[in-house]
């Protein structure tokens, strides 16, 4: 599940508990809840931080719960990319603290927002399909391709299915910073995102300026042709 706080026009939503915070339908239905939640009570320049508890981020999808079955699968595929078009769409800018591992889904989940922090002391990115013998969803590959701008990095992530620490990771221009430990990756997050809100942009400019930015990976999020093809992966 996740909680939702707000200080001033800063909302703060949190992957709660100590587990891997696998993306299934609770979960990803929390979320959502909660960018609802956002969406109306935002008012005037506002930010949103996402954040977890504990060693992960999120592990990716949830598997366990999937079984295999494809019509599970799906689902969890849908609302993934609901909860996705929401945050490109969201009428402020977005920072994901990642506190812990980001895997696969949960790594696409980071990904889909307009910054990325990440602590140094502990976790990493990584997108593990090539490990575990599966295709990379298309919608994947294209946040990736507008998020990180070397093709290096980009091929590092794809095809070598690399476990960034945030070091490289900063390096290779994956993350915006990086910091030494969970606490102060959000404070590092809060700081930034009250920089952000002081600039007193309207809400539905800086959405409609983030949907042109982005308009090839929000196209990708919401084509489900290749659902068609073949199921859906991590």
């Amino acid at each position: 599940m996740c909680s939702l706080e707000k200080r001033g026009n800063i909302f703060i939503l949190t992957l709660t508990g100590d587990g891997e915070h696998r993306l299934n339908p609770t979960l990803l239905n929390s979320i959502q809840s909660a960018l609802r939640r956002v969406r109306q009570e935002a008012t005037a320049s506002s930010a949103l931080i996402t954040t977890a508890q504990g060693k992960f981020f999120s592990n990716g999808y949830d598997l366990a719960w999937a079984q295999s079955m494809k019509d599970r699968m799906l689902l969890m595929d849908s609302l993934l990319r609901s909860v996705v078009s929401d945050l490109l769409s969201l009428p402020m800018p977005t920072l994901a603290a990642v506190t812990g591992h980001a895997s696969a889904a949960g790594y696409s989940l980071a990904l889909a927002h307009d910054y990325l922090l990440m602590r140094s002391d502990r976790g990493f990115l990584y997108m593990s399909e090539l490990d575990i013998n599966l295709v990379i969803p298309a919608w994947f590959v294209a946040l990736i391709d507008a998020k990180v701008g070397s093709p290096a990095a980009r091929r590092r992530i794809v095809m070598q299915a690399a476990k960034l620490t945030a070091k490289e990771a900063l390096r290779l221009g994956v993350i915006d910073s990086a910091h030494d430990s969970a606490k102060e990756t959000v404070e590092a997050a809060i700081g930034l995102a009250v920089d952000l809100v002081k600039r007193g942009w309207k809400g539905h400019v800086y959405a409609e300026n983030r949907k042109r930015f982005l308009a090839n990976a929000i196209k990708a999020v919401e084509d489900t042709s290749e659902r068609n093809q073949t199921k859906p992966r991590l």
